[in-house]
């Protein structure tokens, strides 16, 4: 479906992306995510032939988007973080307009139309002007247009950004109802939602792939080891006593308790190990009865935490770079035409 090989993105002396490569099968929905800087953005801009790549090359149904650009954009509707609407609009115009361009062939048009705004359920505000629309609505049209010609892949930026929670869910759903027909790649910071809606999750940082796997799948990478929270009646010195006579325990660290009299402890074990029987046992019959244990799960929000380093603000491009060189790209490519 899509294959990104070696994919490289420089601004001057700065590299956006470095030597990224990964496939997208079909049937899919794919979480894309990563930092401010990681070059999500620029990946997608480059992959829906928006910007030229400085090396590397990607395929889209078998169509090199740099050689045979106009095949290979037919295969994918793109929603930016920015939808790129026309605000003196209608809701109708637009779409028609989009399909103009699409090339969508005349005796299919309405038909299209009408199809795609019951799917986004936009049909109340089709005769409205764009600019007079809620930001869930415009949300809406933009997703539109990337359905318009019925693209094998769609691929979304961010497109929760600035949405109330009910506009997200409603959005959610429609992603996953869009996924009964097409591949998606959904670029977004709201972690929840990615582990929620996405078959397959990919994370870079600083321009390189840093993992590619299911959400379950990234989980057991992640568990390396075991961590544990235990809270029990009693006060620190008696449970490091009993804690320094257990086996396999890495290390532990107390933390505040909100009973009266108890401690909390956090213990992380070594090699995976599931020791929680042992810390019952220990515990009680060291008269320190046991409150609470519980086994603690990594949530996405650690799993990318982990695997991503922050962004060095000397790493970061500069914006005005970016735009020049966007705006130099876009215009070769009309002199060209």
């Amino acid at each position: 479906m899509i294959k990104v090989e070696n994919l490289v993105k420089k601004y001057g002396s700065h590299i956006a992306i470095d030597n990224l490569s990964f496939e997208v099968e079909k049937g899919q929905i794919y979480g894309f995510l990563g930092p401010n800087g990681a070059g999500k953005s620029t990946t997608m801009n480059i992959m829906t032939g928006y910007l030229a790549a400085s090396d590397g090359m990607v395929e889209i149904n078998g169509h090199d988007i740099l050689t045979e650009p106009e095949e290979a954009k037919k295969c994918i509707g793109y929603l930016p973080e920015l939808p790129p609407l026309y605000p003196d609009m209608t809701v109708i115009e637009y779409l028609r307009f989009v399909a103009e361009l699409k090339r969508v062939s005349k005796s299919e048009r309405s038909g299209q139309i009408n199809e795609i705004m019951g799917m986004v359920e936009i049909e109340d505000v089709s005769e409205r002007l764009i600019k007079n629309l809620s930001k869930g609505y415009k949300q809406r049209v933009g997703l539109a247009q990337a359905i318009i010609g019925y693209p094998d892949v769609i691929i979304l930026d961010e497109p929760m950004v600035g949405l109330d929670p009910k506009q997200i869910i409603e959005i959610r759903e429609l992603i996953k109802k869009l996924s009964k027909n097409h591949t998606i790649i959904l670029s977004s910071h709201i972690l929840s939602e990615i582990s929620t809606v996405c078959d397959y999750i990919m994370i870079i940082s600083k321009g390189k792939l840093v993992a590619s796997d299911t959400p379950e799948g990234l989980q057991k990478l992640m568990k390396k080891s075991t961590e544990i929270e235990l809270t029990a009646f009693g006060d620190t010195d008696k449970a490091a006593e009993i804690l320094s006579e257990i086996e396999n325990i890495q290390s532990y660290s107390f933390e505040d308790a909100s009973e009266e009299n108890s401690i909390k402890v956090r213990i992380l074990t070594e090699d995976n190990m599931d020791i929680r029987k042992e810390l019952s046992v220990a515990f009680t019959s060291n008269d320190m009865p046991v409150l609470s244990m519980n086994k603690v799960e990594k949530s996405l929000e650690d799993i990318f935490l982990q695997l991503t380093e922050t962004v060095d603000e000397d790493s970061d491009v500069d914006e005005e770079m970016i735009e020049s060189e966007e705006i130099t790209e876009n215009t070769e490519s009309k002199e060209e035409e």
